[in-house]
């Protein structure tokens, strides 16, 4: 069996500690991207550090992955990432 055929992977969008920075990204093993984040070995993030978890989605290819990352980018995703935000803060009080 090939072990590629299992493999899931993640669109992941993190929030760093203030509030006032998210960082969407893909990878197959989320746990040790946020620690690549949070320990300052990704340029465009490290400014902003420590990040949580926020969101995450999982996909059997990263063909499909790559396509809902560039969605949550454009426009249109960031206008549904600020609805999930909304609602999650609404659910907090």
């Amino acid at each position: 069996m090939n072990v590629r055929q299992n493999m899931l992977y993640y669109v992941y969008i993190l929030l760093n500690e203030t509030g006032t920075r998210t960082y969407t990204g893909v990878s197959n093993n989320v746990n040790e991207r946020l620690k690549e984040h949070n320990a300052g070995r990704v340029s465009s993030s490290r400014p902003y550090r420590p990040y949580k978890i926020i969101h995450m989605e999982s996909f059997p290819t990263l063909q499909e992955a790559r396509q809902k990352e560039k969605f949550y980018k454009s426009t249109t995703g960031r206008r549904r990432l600020r609805e999930l935000f909304f609602k999650v803060n609404v659910q907090r009080i």
